[in-house]
C-alpha cells in the first residue's frame, strides 16, 4: 500500500506535524509514504519539515503547482511501478485515529466488487485543536442529473453513515483498489487532467461507477478534517449562502468542471436524467446571470475540455 498526499506551500505545512505524527501511530504499518510537492518554490517549510523528520518518505517537488488531478496521477503511477496494490488518497489537513487505516483495508479486502472506500471523516477545529462529531463527509453520493453531495455533510454523526452505499471517496481522504484505476484510466490519466480541481473526485467515482464497481462508507475508520470552507444543507436557497465562503477561483473551477462533467456523460442519461441536467443547469445559469456574471466565461472554458483527458 502507498499513502500519498499533496503540499502547497502555507496551506498545508502547518498541517504536518499533527497529519504525519497520526500516521506514524498506525496499527497498521505496513506501506510506504509518496509526496508530491506542488509548491512554486522548491526550497518550503514543507520539504524542510518532511526531510528533517521523516526522511524515509518519497518526496518529490513537482517544479510548479500540477493541481489536483496531475499531480495525483503522478503519484498513483508511482505507486503502480512500485507494485503497490492499494492506494490512499488523504489531505493533510486531518488526522487519522490509529485503526483508520486497518479499517480501510479490512473492508476493502472483504468484498471484491468494491473498486474503494471512504472513512468516516469528520469535522476538526485545528485553530483550537478540538475534534467534533459534525460529519465532514462519509464519501460521495450521486443526485439526479448528475449531481453531487458529501454523504452526511454538516449532520450530527448517529453512525447511520456508517456503513452507506457511495458512488466513491471524496478527494479528502479515500482507499483505492489499483486494478480498478488501472481499468478506467485514459490517455494514461486517472483523474482527468482537464480538471485542474474541484470535481475531479467525482468525474473518477462517476468512473469507477460505470465500470461496475462499488463502494462504501467504512464507518469504523475515522479521520478528522479541516475544511476550511464546508457546505451547510443542500436546499438552493443555502447552497447559494454558501457560495460566500468560497473564492472567486474555487466558484470558476467547481462551475467549469461540473459543466464538464455535464458534457462528458449526457449521452450516457436516459431522458429523465437529460431532464434533470437541464433543469439544474438552467437554475445555475439564472443565478450566474444575476449574482456572478464572471461564471459565463466559463461555459466556453467548460465545452472547449467537454471530451475530457486534456494533456494540460
Amino acid at each position: 500500500m502507498t499513502i500519498c498526499f499533496i503540499t502547497y506551500g502555507r496551506f498545508t505545512d502547518r498541517y504536518l506535524p499533527a497529519f504525519l505524527a497520526s500516521l506514524k501511530n498506525q496499527t497498521f504499518q505496513d506501506f510506504s509514504i509518496l509526496v508530491m510537492d506542488n509548491t512554486e518554490t522548491e526550497d518550503n517549510e514543507n520539504k524542510k519539515f518532511i526531510k528533517e523528520n521523516y526522511p524515509e518518505i518519497d518526496f518529490e517537488w513537482a517544479g510548479s503547482n500540477l493541481g489536483f488531478s496531475r499531480a495525483y496521477n503522478k503519484l498513483i503511477a508511482k505507486s503502480l511501478q512500485a507494485g503497490a496494490e492499494y492506494f490512499l488518497m488523504l489531505n493533510p489537513d486531518m488526522i487519522l485515529e490509529p485503526n483508520a487505516v486497518e479499517e480501510m483495508l479490512k473492508v476493502l479486502e472483504s468484498r471484491g466488487d468494491l473498486g474503494s472506500v471512504s472513512p468516516k471523516v469528520l469535522s476538526w477545529d485545528f485553530e483550537n485543536n478540538e475534534k467534533t462529531n459534525f460529519i465532514d463527509t462519509c464519501g460521495i453520493l450521486l443526485k439526479s442529473g448528475l449531481r453531487f453531495i458529501d454523504a452526511g455533510q454538516g449532520l450530527v454523526d448517529d453512525g447511520s453513515f456508517d456503513s452507506v452505499d457511495i458512488l466513491g471517496p471524496s478527494g479528502a481522504a479515500g482507499l483505492f483498489r489499483l486494478q480498478a484505476l488501472e481499468k478506467i484510466k485514459k490517455n494514461d490519466q486517472y483523474f482527468d487532467q482537464a480538471m485542474f480541481m474541484y470535481k475531479e473526485d467525482c468525474d473518477l467515482a462517476y468512473r469507477l461507477f460505470l465500470a461496475g464497481f462499488k463502494s462504501v462508507c467504512a464507518g469504523q475508520a475515522v479521520v478528522y478534517h479541516d475544511r476550511t470552507a464546508r457546505a451547510r444543507g443542500q436546499g438552493d436557497v443555502q447552497v447559494a449562502l454558501n457560495r460566500k465562503n468560497k473564492s472567486r477561483l474555487v466558484k470558476e473551477w467547481s462551475f467549469t468542471n461540473q459543466h464538464i462533467i455535464f458534457l462528458k456523460y449526457w449521452r450516457l442519461q436516459d431522458w429523465r436524467n437529460r431532464l434533470a441536467i437541464l433543469f439544474f443547469a438552467c437554475k445555475m445559469f439564472v443565478f450566474v446571470l444575476f449574482f456572478e456574471r464572471y461564471l459565463l466565461k466559463c461555459y466556453k472554458e467548460a465545452w472547449r475540455k467537454s471530451t475530457g483527458f486534456s494533456k494540460k
